[in-house]
């Protein structure tokens, strides 16, 4: 698998260029993820809030490892370079309180969960999604995340061929607590944009509050047909 350029933190020049770009327009960033040094010669993917000043006001490590074979030709085996994280992150910045996931942490709805019970007003996903499984999955799932949180869910996506192989499939989403899809940036780069009411949230909440109304159950357990009961 493709190893993408790494350096720590206060050398990488991705991370350095946006926090002075945040600094010098008075802007938060959400940074999707750089790579940085992990344990045993294998890296993180990281993901970073900065505030208006430049300074990072918040770190996550992506947790899910994305070790998929879609095909004979498609074979992915992050964690064969990739240290997953063990932390969730949220951040409670002046505009909104953010749940922060990246990419294939999409699939595990526990995490948004915790997340969205923590007090997460919008849902992030930074990603590049595979074109094969985002044509099948990345529109459903983002929404779903948003309707069984009562969240909006904002998920940059990245376009086009990937180095190392593969192609990610774009339609970088806004959506709104309801799951409506406030914006769709298609299969072009480029700028998506909505306007967000977090009053939303709570009357989205308030009509289905299902995140107050999660209950402890047991684990299933297997029974063999004509087992006794």
């Amino acid at each position: 698998m493709f190893a993408p350029p790494t350096a720590p933190e206060e050398e990488h020049p991705v991370l350095l260029g946006l926090r002075d770009f945040a600094a010098e327009r008075n802007v938060w960033i959400q940074i999707g993820s750089i790579a940085v040094p992990g344990a045993d010669g294998k890296i993180r993917n990281r993901g970073f809030f900065v505030d208006d000043t430049g300074r990072i006001v918040s770190r996550y490590d992506k947790i899910h490892l994305f070790d998929i074979q879609l095909s004979e030709d498609e074979v992915y085996r992050e964690s064969a370079i990739i240290e997953s994280g063990s932390g969730a992150s949220l951040v409670d910045t002046p505009h909104a309180c953010f749940g922060h996931t990246i990419c294939y942490d999409l699939r595990f709805p526990a995490l948004y969960r915790a997340l969205a019970q923590a007090g997460a007003e919008v849902l992030t996903v930074p990603a590049a999604f595979t074109k094969k499984t985002g044509e099948a999955h990345w529109h459903v799932l983002n929404r779903a995340r948003a309707i069984e949180n009562g969240a909006f869910v904002v998920s940059a996506c990245a376009i086009g061929p990937v180095e190392g192989g593969g192609e990610a499939y774009g339609h970088s989403l806004i959506i709104d607590p309801w799951g409506k899809v406030l914006a769709d940036g298609g299969e072009s780069t480029g700028v998506a944009s909505a306007v967000i009411d977090l009053d939303e949230v709570a009357a989205a909440r308030g009509k289905i509050p299902s995140i107050a109304h999660d209950r402890p159950f047991n684990a299933p357990s297997s029974t063999k047909p004509g087992s006794a009961a």
